[in-house]
């Protein structure tokens, strides 16, 4: 047998091992994780008998079987981890016998680390998913296998865990065994296995245990040494650029790590989403050339012709490209605290390219009890949702079945740059490729110069009753007078007609941003000075209507008051209704106003007239 170690040295002579296979190991908590795989090692003989003694002294201190050795401590390393008696992070464990070596990811079962599950299930080729015998198939159960399946992990083994607190019961083995593996095959996993196992007592890990006759398979270990995984040894070559290599202006080259397929001196490849081709010169690995290379490698490769190419870029097989494409149908795993909106600005990252992105619907989401498919108009931390996603530009891809790196993705969160998203591309939607930009003759500074002015949109912003569409008013008033060419968008009148449709729910708040922003836009190509008089209470949606302008031509005007001012000169009565319970997501009552943190103009509603704040906005706009 091998042995498991946390050696740097001998994890790589682990990996050296011709047959590695990935694992990811999860389930629900207290479900035994832990518990299994430090006693699996245990009983096969891969614990050295110093950390055998010391796993002992400390079963005394922080063990959970009331003194008795607690093999889960064997690998759960934390010090938070040993006093919650908890798996926190994903937990990566080397380990190898004569036949296998293998890399296991420990996985937390508490729904606040799905982000956890889901790096695991991301790198794995097999799925071993724990069920406490006595509590059966539980929602994070279900919820864990959708996020293997969701990463294409096509084969999973039900370990049924805890027999000993059944009294190895088959008739209860069998019924959570059906159970498991009808869940299986609704998410289209194409094989899954299951073993009763109890980790504590050691049944059916290394040997078969005598106090389950009725089971006739593999002990756990021998199952993990001969599983047949597929595996594709086919795909064609394709290299994310992650740095452009130019030490001197002799030497141009493209580094990165492999993704997929071989590559050697003289191939013909293609750069993408650009479609140039070229021929490959030189395949470098450290400071040797190399005669080729393969997936995983790391290299730079030098082309023969000189070429445009760029970090994010994809140098792929040129007989065997990937697809190029700028909107997607994909799965998405909501990770943010924050849900996910339609139509609210995200940062995707996908190999090694970083571009603008937002989810345009949400076609379903999934219920993790019955995987049904139900409507949903937004995504909860740890939903996993089927959507439509678009992108500021093309990128190179491949569906996520058949290539993980150019086919999986993360969401970030432009303020935070937080990971609040993870998701893998299904197919490319053709929409736009029959849909061009019409040349118009003239244009936004032909139609500017007719009427004298320089186009602007000023976006005024605040709380209801704070004074928003007074002072826009006032100021229209005077430019009109003035004879500029104005337009105001006030968001109760465009709720009357554009956006009639929307409610105030969070993803309805968004597409009213994201529907008045592009009119706006329109408006300004048309040379107008547009005044926009929204309460827009979130800063994501303001700062994505101010990408769709130029440099300068977007002014957000802060119109601020306290919450108590507002309320005084509700005429409306808006605010007595939304503390009453009336109205619900009222801005400052039932869902939040997050202020601008860099205005253009800041207003002081209630410390001064509307007439001076008007006269503050016109004097900002022509100083």
């Amino acid at each position: 047998m091998g042995r498991a170690s946390d050696d740097p040295a001998l994890k790589l002579r682990a990996l050296e091992i011709r047959d590695t296979l990935r694992i990811a190991i999860c389930g629900s908590v207290d479900d035994g994780k832990s518990t299994l795989l430090g006693r699996l090692l245990a009983e096969a003989g891969m614990i050295p008998d110093d950390r055998l003694q010391q796993m002992i002294r400390d079963s005394r201190k922080h063990g959970t079987q009331g003194g008795a050795p607690d093999y889960a401590l064997l690998l759960d390393g934390l010090e938070a981890e040993r006093e919650q008696g908890i798996t926190i992070d994903v937990a990566w464990r080397y380990f190898g016998t004569d036949r296998r070596a293998f890399i296991v990811a420990d996985c937390p079962g508490h729904a606040q680390y799905t982000r956890n599950m889901a790096s695991g299930a991301s790198n794995a080729e097999l799925g071993i998913v724990l069920v406490d015998a006595r509590a059966g198939v539980q929602t994070q159960t279900r919820r864990h296998v959708a996020i293997l399946a969701m990463f294409g992990v096509t084969r999973v083994l039900f370990a049924v865990n805890k027999l000993d607190l059944i009294d190895y019961d088959v008739a209860r083995y069998a019924q959570i065994e059906h159970e498991c593996r009808e869940l299986a095959r609704t998410l289209g996993i194409a094989r899954s296995d299951a073993i009763p196992v109890s980790a504590l007592t050691a049944d059916n890990l290394v040997v078969n245990s005598p106090r389950t006759p009725w089971y006739t398979g593999e002990p756990l270990l021998k199952f993990l040494e001969t599983v047949e995984i597929p595996r594709r040894s086919d795909a064609p070559f394709a290299l994310p650029v992650q740095w452009v290599n130019r030490p001197d202006q002799h030497f141009r080259g493209y580094t990165g790590s492999i993704a997929s397929g071989r590559i050697a001196p003289d191939a013909e490849v293609v750069v993408l989403p650009a479609g140039t081709r070229a021929r490959v010169a030189r395949v470098i690995g450290g400071a040797n050339d190399l005669d080729s290379a393969q997936a995983g490698d790391a290299i730079t490769l030098t082309l023969a012709e000189q070429v445009d190419v760029s970090r994010g870029d994809v140098i792929a097989d040129a007989a065997h490209p990937p697809e190029v494409s700028a909107q997607f149908a994909c799965h998405v795993l909501w990770l943010g605290d924050a849900p996910l909106l339609p139509g609210r600005r995200y940062l995707l990252k996908l190999a090694t390219r970083t571009l603008g992105a937002q989810i345009t619907e949400i076609k379903h989401r999934i219920d993790p009890d019955t995987q049904a498919h139900l409507a949903a108009t937004r995504l909860s931390a740890n939903e996993i949702g089927y959507c439509n996603l678009s992108l500021d530009g093309d990128i190179a891809y491949r569906p996520y079945r058949e290539d993980r790196t150019l086919g999986g993705f993360i969401l970030i969160d432009r303020e935070s740059n937080a990971t609040v998203g993870c998701g893998t591309l299904d197919f490319g939607l053709r929409r736009n490729k029959n849909v061009h930009w019409q040349h118009l003759d003239v244009d936004r500074a032909a139609r500017a110069r007719i009427k004298g002015q320089q186009p602007r949109c000023l976006w005024f912003t605040g709380l209801s009753g704070a004074g928003k569409s007074t002072i826009a008013n006032l100021v229209e008033r005077r430019l009109h007078a003035d004879g500029f060419h104005t337009i105001t968008l006030d968001g109760d009148n465009i709720r009357h007609g554009l956006n009639r449709d929307l409610g105030f729910t969070d993803a309805d708040r968004v597409e009213n941003i994201r529907r008045v922003a592009e009119v706006a836009k329109l408006m300004l190509d048309a040379g107008l000075i547009v005044l926009v008089s929204f309460i827009s209470p979130f800063r994501a949606e303001r700062r994505m209507a101010r990408a769709l302008f130029n440099e300068g031509e977007f002014w957000e005007v802060f119109v601020d008051a306290p919450l108590e001012v507002c309320e005084e000169r509700d005429v409306k009565g808006l605010y007595a209704k939304a503390r009453a319970g009336d109205i619900a997501n009222f801005t400052g009552i039932g869902s939040p106003y997050e202020p601008p943190e860099n205005p253009e103009i800041h207003l002081h509603s209630d410390r001064e007239a509307a007439a001076e704040s008007a006269r503050r906005v016109i004097e900002a706009l022509f100083a």
